[in-house]
């Protein structure tokens, strides 16, 4: 398995009680589907397509147990429908989560295209670019379960992976290009590796392996930590509606409490 491409739970225990400045503030993506900017939109639609495909499509094929392709008709129909009809927009944040409103629209939307025993055409007016269902679905294969019976839980599990994936590999470009591609390889050996915790590297073994003293490991791991939670939050708050929600999530997610 790739250690970059899944979550794993040593990164939950990891990012807890890292100081880290606060992640700048950016309109939510989730705002920006109701927006009257045509561009803004866009871009909304793209955002979520990217950070909830996966999800969206293992959720499909495990939950409603879909073949590969029925499950990739269904996954790109989804969005494509959402986004025109701006299902998604309706969210009410004093309601439920997004990632709970995201559910119950797709098992109402896969409900109706069973009742109606239909596709819809592929694309629509949401961009999916360079989705790679058939080399994600090697990984569903090994890693995928189907047998939690809470849906909401099962697909937050998936989301949680999408949402950690996507912010080491971010981790690693800011890494090269600030000059920290030591620390990107030292995060990647003790906090991404999902052998075992006993035989997790020590500091000083780390140090002694890269010719290192064990300040330097301690100071670069310290600063891909702080960097990595910069990014899981940053990313966490563009899914959130409110405040109230990126608070709840990111207590939720990473067992911290944000002033």
């Amino acid at each position: 398995m790739n250690r970059a491409a899944w979550y794993t739970p040593r990164l939950e225990h990891m990012v807890q009680g890292i100081p880290a400045a606060f992640p700048p503030t950016r309109h939510s993506v989730v705002r920006d589907l109701g927006s009257s900017d045509p561009r803004a939109r866009a871009e909304a639609c793209e955002a979520l397509a990217r950070s909830y495909w996966r999800p969206v499509y293992t959720y499909v094929r495990f939950r409603w147990r879909r073949d590969r392709d029925q499950a990739q008709d269904l996954t790109q129909a989804f969005f494509a429908r959402a986004f025109e009809r701006e299902y998604l927009s309706r969210y009410d944040p004093a309601k439920a989560r997004f990632r709970t409103f995201m559910r119950a629209c797709l098992d109402g939307f896969i409900a109706n295209e069973d009742k109606a025993a239909a596709r819809l055409k592929r694309g629509g007016h949401c961009a999916m670019a360079a989705v790679d269902f058939a080399r994600f679905d090697d990984d569903l294969a090994a890693h995928a379960r189907s047998d939690d019976p809470d849906p909401e839980r099962w697909l937050y599990r998936e989301w949680v992976r999408e949402l950690f994936a996507g912010a080491v590999a971010s981790l690693r470009a800011r890494a090269i290009a600030a000059g920290h591609a030591r620390a990107f390889d030292l995060f990647l050996r003790y906090d991404i590796d999902d052998d075992a915790a006993a035989s997790r590297p020590t500091y000083a073994a780390l140090a002694r392996d890269l010719g290192l003293r064990v300040t330097d490991v301690t100071n670069e791991l310290a600063w891909a930590r702080r960097t990595f939670r910069g990014i899981v939050l940053d990313g966490l708050r563009a899914v959130c509606a409110t405040e109230e929600e990126f608070r709840a999530e990111a207590r939720d997610l990473l067992g911290i409490t944000l002033p």
